[in-house]
């Protein structure tokens, strides 16, 4: 079975203003494409950027990651679809800066390049989680090196 191009993708979208207003147009494309990776596994592993590897190194205990935004926030940064990791039951980190939405950016830039590269599997909805190269790839990031980024993201308890 092969999966539908992108602008057949979108097409089967485009008619739901509430699925766009739930970012279910990148959501479906991200699991997509990690789909893609499990039926074509990559033949080679890409040099992955400092902020993929602190993602992963965020992820390295539970490797359980959202991808959510917040669609009743004020401000148009604060409703951008960012990257939400588990440190463990009781802390999440949101990897989002409501004042530089570039910061925004980057990390979800980062977390397609983690799916791109096989490191990365949807579940449900917005729920993703490590795979098992994931953790591997995760174990074997330097805490010192990702430091400064994972300083950037903004933690908070699970349920916040």
């Amino acid at each position: 079975m092969l999966l539908p191009t992108s602008s057949e993708f979108h097409g089967q979208m485009q008619g739901s203003w509430e699925a766009l207003g739930e970012g279910a147009p990148t959501l479906s494309a991200l699991a997509a494409v990690c789909a893609r990776v499990v039926i074509d596994p990559p033949t080679q592993s890409e040099t992955l950027s400092p902020e993929a590897e602190a993602i992963l190194y965020a992820a390295k205990d539970r490797g359980v990651i959202e991808v959510r935004g917040v669609r009743t926030a004020f401000e148009a940064p604060a409703r951008l679809l960012a990257v939400y990791v588990e440190l463990d039951e009781h802390r999440t980190i949101a990897f989002r800066n409501r004042e530089d939405p570039r910061v925004t950016v980057r990390f979800f830039e980062a977390f397609c390049q983690l799916c791109r590269s096989g490191l990365i599997l949807h579940h449900l909805h917005r729920d993703f989680s490590l795979s098992q190269a994931g953790f591997e790839a995760a174990s074997g990031v330097d805490h010192e090196a990702v430091k400064p980024l994972l300083g950037e993201a903004t933690e908070f308890g699970l349920h916040d």
